[in-house]
Parts: C-alpha cells; structure tokens; sequence
C-alpha cells in the first residue's frame, strides 16, 4: 500500500483519461498507419537498404510513443494502426491491383514489423503508481 493512502491501483475505480491522451493516441494510431504505407512504399523500391529503413522508421515511431506517452499504451495506439493499414494494403482489389508483391521483401517487412511492434511495447517504459517506494528497513 502507499504512504498516501490511496490504495493500490486495482482497487481504485476506474476513470476516463484526459481528453489530450485520448487525442495523443488518436494521432499516433494515425502516424502508425502512414508508416506502414510510406514503408511498403520504401521496402519495395529500394530492397535491401529500404526495408531496413522502413523496419527502424516504424521502430523508432513504436518506441518513440511508448517514451513521449509514458507507458506501453503508446506503443500499443502506432502499432495498432500499422497493423490495420498493413492488412488493408495486402488484400487486392477487385481490378487486380495490389501493394505488396509477393516476395522476399513484403514478407520480411509484415513479419520484420510485427517482431518490432512485439520488441518495442515490450521495451517501452510501463506506467508506475505513484507514491513511496516498497522497500522495507528505509
């Protein structure tokens, strides 16, 4: 328990966050989404060297929003979004057009930035209570 006393976490009632948070994640789930597409763009024209570049972009956006939001929930709103625009660019179109080939490339960058997006949220700082420390004997 706290030194505050307000209790844990889990017992405390749920509340509904800032509207600026809500935003925040509002506008990374968008960036999320422009990544994939500027990445498979990427990917495909310059191979090997693109598809590095496009892996790290989305790298950096995934971490980048779980350090600039403070918790693995913003990691969680880019990721979100690349993996939804990535699904809508692999399905074809009823004229026969598509984004993603079928190659090397396109599978190691759905498969590359889906091992990312597990990397990162993971990596990505988690959200602590506040309040003192729990160490006993201070």
């Amino acid at each position: 328990m706290s030194g505050a006393g307000r209790g844990s976490a889990l017992a405390r009632p749920l509340q509904r966050p800032p509207a600026g948070r809500i935003a925040a994640h509002a506008v990374l789930f968008v960036l999320g989404a422009a990544a994939a597409l500027a990445g498979a763009l990427v990917q495909a024209a310059w191979f090997p060297g693109g598809l590095l570049l496009a892996l790290a972009g989305a790298a950096g956006l995934f971490l980048g929003g779980a350090y600039a939001l403070g918790g693995r929930g913003g990691a969680a709103a880019p990721v979100a979004g690349w993996i939804v625009a990535v699904v809508l660019l692999t399905a074809s179109r009823p004229e026969g057009d598509f984004l993603f080939g079928a190659g090397w490339g396109s599978y190691l960058f759905l498969l590359g930035g889906m091992a990312v997006a597990v990397i990162c949220a993971t990596l990505g700082p988690g959200r602590q209570p506040g309040g003192g420390s729990a160490r006993l004997g201070k």
